[in-house]
């Protein structure tokens, strides 16, 4: 087991950093569990410690195996391994098992009747209720800072039920239990459960056991400041996969999400992201999901890639718009890859390079048209194309054609790019000749020719 850092902190009865994430398996997995999973992962990478998965599957209704299995999934896609917990095989790693809660009853029953011989529970109804002691709580919550839980007024804090009169217990009770059994040091997660954390902390007390180090992050907002919901945009992370993101890219966003590495760095590999992590750099206010940063820190990470990555990530998406992968496709992709924000673009911005009839942009031909001298300088062109003997210079055959037809290369540029590729705008020129060759090239300008 990894041994802890003499410079952080921990509860006194450990001795090394233990991380958890507790999803439910009742839906997919949200951005804002992922975010939570994210952090904890990322603290416990940090320090050396080890990260847990607990599934928190008493919810037998609601609980399905797909849902189960997304949670795995999306995790393993973000590259967020863990080193206890179910695995998607169906295996189980670690001592502290067994990791689904569905199988824990007999602790649970375990330390309820420690509650009971302590005389604090009581039956009410058929449930069962846990005595709060009458005290002001204060917990020193490692983001949030100390916050203050008076229940010496029981009209506002009356006593909480454990377990319910069908016998099952409730998530307070369960969290609490397994965050001890499973030697928890340190717990972080949503802001919404920070008045959720005196009840745990009296029920540590009751048990006569230190409790983990709590720290709430903030929650995530819209761009508008309405808190994210399950159905907002970006709130799924198995669709970031199908919408042409890249896991390197999600991980480096959602890792903004209320972290800051306390400068102006964006763009983070995974490793330069543990390695800047910390407590002290997770932000007090809420984050804003933005899908425009996220998709152009896709952008930057696309960039990163080598050609050979590249053209693979980008190859089921071109498969998928129906496009047979031709030999030169590496070359193809790479003529994009810069200016590729998700990778579901990249067959739309190749397509012309990928079929001999594809169709002109309207407003890029019209322009052309409006060019009184674009149909003499492409029929100079074609003519100048037709005598070059190496083609790897033909890019600069477009300026020099224009400059002997007494006009700036600027004026022959746009025409060439719309007769190549039908676009106003794409790949390098250099590249788009080299990808479609001489024969295609001149094929398509005489084309445009006959479209003027």
């Amino acid at each position: 087991m990894p041994r802890y850092t003499p410079h952080v902190n921990l509860p006194h009865n450990m001795t090394a950093v233990r991380t958890r994430f507790a999803p439910s398996p009742t839906g997919y997995l949200h951005v804002g569990g992922t975010r939570t999973a994210l952090f904890n992962w990322l603290l416990a990478r940090k320090l050396g410690g080890s990260f847990i998965l607990r599934v928190e599957d008493t919810d037998e209704e609601r609980n399905t195996t797909e849902a189960r299995e997304a949670i795995f999934e999306g995790m393993s896609w973000l590259g967020l391994d863990w080193d206890e917990g179910p695995q998607a095989d169906g295996s189980t790693t670690g001592d502290y098992g067994p990791y689904y809660q569905s199988q824990r009853n007999q602790l649970y029953d375990k330390w309820f009747e420690k509650l009971r011989a302590d005389n604090r529970v009581y039956e009410d109804d058929g449930a069962w209720r846990f005595k709060f002691a009458r005290k002001p709580v204060t917990m020193n919550d490692i983001i949030c800072g100390e916050v203050t839980i008076d229940y010496r007024d029981e009209s506002n804090t009356p006593d909480m039920v454990v377990k319910r009169s069908d016998g099952s217990y409730v998530f307070h009770f369960v969290n609490v239990v397994d965050d001890l059994e499973m030697k928890i040091s340190h717990v972080l997660r949503g802001e919404d459960h920070l008045m959720n954390t005196p009840k745990h902390l009296q029920l540590f007390e009751a048990f006569g056991e230190e409790p983990p180090l709590y720290g709430h992050i903030p929650l995530i907002l819209n761009m508008d400041g309405s808190k994210m919901s399950k159905r907002d945009t970006g709130a799924a992370i198995a669709g970031y996969a199908d919408d042409g993101y890249i896991p390197t890219a999600v991980f480096n966003f959602l890792s903004l999400l209320g972290w800051s590495p306390k400068d102006e760095s964006e763009i983070m590999p995974m490793s330069e992201i543990i390695e800047r992590f910390s407590l002290e750099g997770i932000n007090r206010s809420p984050a804003k999901f933005d899908s425009e940063k996220c998709a152009w820190i896709n952008q930057q990470h696309l960039a990163q890639l080598d050609p050979d990555q590249f053209a693979n990530a980008a190859k089921p998406f071109v498969q998928k718009a129906g496009y047979d992968l031709p030999d030169n496709f590496k070359a193809i992709a790479a003529s994009v890859q810069e200016k590729t924000r998700l990778l579901t673009d990249v067959a739309k911005s190749i397509s012309f390079l990928l079929k001999p009839d594809f169709n002109y942009d309207t407003t890029a031909l019209e322009k052309v048209r409006n060019n009184e001298a674009a149909k003499n300088l492409l029929s100079e062109l074609a003519l100048a194309f037709d005598q070059v003997n190496d083609w790897s210079v033909a890019k600069n055959v477009i300026s020099e054609t224009a400059k002997a037809n007494g006009a700036k290369p600027g004026q022959l540029m746009f025409p060439t790019r719309v007769a190549l590729s039908g676009q106003s705008g794409g790949p390098d020129l250099g590249a788009i000749l080299d990808i479609l060759g001489k024969d295609e090239s001149i094929r398509r300008v005489r084309l445009t020719i006959d479209q003027l």
